[in-house]
């Protein structure tokens, strides 16, 4: 069991002479040790991992909770990260070195293919936008920079996570389930393993209106040069936007826009 304590980086204080306040490291670290799960702990799990006792930690995790900063799942007991630590993110997000390397790319990839754009990150368990791309005279599709997608249901989503290990797979669905949004939505667990097996084969994938009927998108994920997947990118239009038969050039073209931003990506 680890000690809560936390040492800035390189074990330098930046005030030697200035007691620091047991209640914030214990609060940095609970927040800490959230973050490094993929689909959230419960309260056992983050005892454990930190070494805060049990009273302690739950009153810090009700704490953030009732101030928007975590949310507890109702369904799994897990604590995940909640709308206001994200809003706070998010203004980080727009900076991100990833995302403005790859904003001229996927302007390119907007007007070429006439499809917005987006680049997705894998994000505690969801895929959460951090760039969209409109050509002109597009249909506006309701999304922004910043929205939460899941993962099971979106090209993007599913782009992210296809190549990850099977436990982690069953794990994902343990913990956030597979909601149905119409009768095209995936709900099985096996026919999702088997969906993404197939992504990560054909090098991307494909949301067939399941997630909204009438829309189609198609997503590769972008990766480091050690094969690490770190983001994904997509086109999304309506269903007369993006045929089958449009799938090879499309599909043709984010790879090499994938390609391109991967690149970019400091090993």
């Amino acid at each position: 069991m680890r000690p809560y304590l936390v040492q800035p980086a390189g074990g330098v204080t930046s005030a030697p002479g200035t007691s620091a306040v047991p209640a914030a490291e214990k609060l940095l670290v609970i927040l800490e040790t959230i973050a490094s799960s993929r689909f959230g702990l419960a309260l056992p799990d983050i005892v454990k991992k930190t070494g805060i006792a049990k009273s302690s930690a739950h009153c810090l995790l009700v704490t953030l909770e009732r101030k928007a900063y975590i949310h507890r799942s109702a369904k799994t007991g897990r604590y995940m990260f909640g709308a206001k630590l994200f809003c706070l993110a998010n203004m980080s997000v727009m900076g991100l070195s990833i995302r403005e390397e790859a904003a001229p790319l996927l302007r390119t990839l907007a007007v070429s293919t006439g499809l917005t754009a987006y680049m997705a990150i894998l994000d505690n368990g969801e895929a959460m936008l951090i760039s969209k791309m409109e050509p002109c005279g597009s249909p506006r599709l309701a999304s922004w920079i910043g929205k939460r997608m899941e993962l099971h249901c979106t090209g993007l989503g599913k782009a992210l996570i296809a190549h990850l290990p099977q436990p982690e797979l069953l794990e994902f669905v343990k913990s956030h389930g597979l909601s149905r949004h119409n009768e095209k939505t995936i709900c099985s667990c096996d026919e999702l393993l088997l969906d993404l097996a197939t992504c990560a084969r054909r090098g991307y994938a494909l949301d067939d209106e399941e997630h909204e009927i009438g829309f189609r998108c198609v997503a590769v994920p972008v990766s480091r040069g050690d094969g690490e997947v770190v983001a994904a990118i997509c086109v999304a239009g309506t269903i007369a936007q993006i045929k089958p038969g449009a799938l090879i050039g499309l599909v043709r073209s984010l790879k090499e826009t994938a390609s391109a931003i991967s690149k970019c990506i400091p090993s």
